[in-house]
């Protein structure tokens, strides 16, 4: 029997803005000012930096919110002139935090955030259904943490972290006659961050923080095949036409220094840089309990796919202009880069080089409580798809907006 090829982006987020599978969502605040991170005023800096929990202005801080984004990408073979659209669905990462005060100089926090996960669908019959029809995933962080405030104006925090996700691809399996579906439901992983907060004046804050690499591992995925019974004797499968594999998707190291500087009172301005070990996703490699559908000799239930990404860093510019006691208003960009080449160009996890605005605004009322509204209009550059692996030639586009609502609760 012919081998099936079969690409994998196992739980790899699918947003087709840039930053490979990294989906920058995590405070509906610092969305609006380009997802900067030197802003310790509610309890969403944890995600950002532990060490930032120490110089929220409260012993309790809670914080929490939610965001749609919506990505259209278009593939067009300029060969045949056939033309291709995603009909993604609405993506809903989501946030919660709490930070207290135990002592002066202690501070314990939480975090839960969905830093990976959407969901991407093709027509059933396009031109790469072999590599993905539909992709369906989720990716739940969940940080326990400390900070330590070592002096007045510097702190040190620390966070272990918990990954759970689930994964549920669709792909034709044409030399078959039908599809087959990838499914996990219990990969995991863990790692830990840490960084340091600075408060130099009352002008300046820095954050430099780190966030570990991940390895999420699926150690019993589904593979299920919707083809003749015939065939399952000749791939080994079981009498409803399943089989089991294992993966491991190497999730990047982040390391992130931030900055914001009071301009005025009423006016402040923050910048990042983030910087992304991408080249760690070199190849991701499927292995199957049974079936011969991978691609070495040696061992045929064993598929590797060519990943060859690599190291990535992101600028981000944003301010604040406090109108009213009640109101402030923001606004911010970055540039975003892909992490690979044309010649890489990964279909299931489309990625561009991108120029993305944001805005928005925060709200105060009384007793601590908080309201913030964002959005976000990402540019992304078009792409010459030329990926020799899966024969996938072509031309990309892609659009893609998000917006948020977040908020914070500082009682006391």
């Amino acid at each position: 029997m012919k081998k099936i090829v079969v690409t994998t982006a196992l739980l790899a987020g699918v947003l087709s803005y840039a930053g490979g599978f990294r989906v920058s969502l995590q405070g509906v605040r610092q969305l609006a000012m380009a997802h900067t991170s030197a802003h310790a005023e509610d309890a969403s800096v944890t995600f950002f930096n532990p060490a930032g929990m120490s110089f929220i202005p409260s012993k309790l801080s809670v914080a929490a919110g939610g965001f749609g984004a919506k990505s259209i990408v278009t593939y067009q073979n300029l060969s045949t002139l056939q033309s291709y659209e995603t009909n993604n669905p609405l993506g809903t990462p989501l946030y919660a935090a709490v930070a207290y005060k135990v002592l002066d100089n202690v501070s314990v926090g939480f975090n839960f955030s969905t830093p990976f996960g959407s969901t991407i669908e093709w027509p059933s019959d396009w031109a790469g259904r072999e590599i993905v029809q539909r992709l369906e995933l989720q990716a739940f962080y969940f940080q326990p943490m400390v900070s330590f405030k070592l002096a007045p104006w510097v702190s040190l925090g620390g966070s272990y972290i918990y990954a759970r996700g689930s994964v549920n691809w669709d792909k034709a399996a044409t030399q078959l006659g039908g599809t087959l579906n990838l499914k996990d439901d219990k990969a995991t992983g863990s790692g830990f961050g840490f960084g340091f907060y600075f408060r130099p004046s009352e002008k300046v804050d820095v954050s430099i923080a780190y966030r570990s690499p991940i390895d999420m591992e699926a150690k019993n995925g589904t593979v299920s095949f919707d083809i003749s019974p015939a065939l399952y004797p000749a791939l080994g499968l079981d009498g409803s036409g399943k089989d089991s594999f294992k993966a491991t998707l190497p999730l990047v190291d982040e390391y992130t220094i931030g900055v914001t500087y009071k301009v005025t009172p009423k006016w402040l301005v923050s910048g990042d840089f983030n910087y992304h070990g991408w080249d760690r996703y070199n190849s991701l490699t499927l292995d199957f309990a049974n079936a011969p559908i991978g691609n070495q000799p040696t061992d045929p239930t064993v598929l590797v796919s060519p990943k060859n990404f690599q190291n990535t860093q992101t600028w981000r510019f944003g301010t604040q202009y406090q109108v009213t006691d009640m109101i402030a208003a923001r606004a911010g960009y970055y540039y975003d880069e892909s992490p690979y080449s044309d010649e890489n160009f990964q279909a299931e996890t489309p990625s561009f080089d991108s120029n993305v605005i944001t805005a928005g605004l925060g709200f105060k009322f009384g007793k601590g409580l908080g309201v913030d509204v964002a959005g976000g209009l990402a540019l992304p550059k078009s792409r010459d798809v030329k990926n020799a692996n899966t024969s996938f030639y072509g031309q990309a586009k892609a659009k893609a907006y998000y917006f948020g609502l977040g908020l914070s609760y500082n009682p006391f």
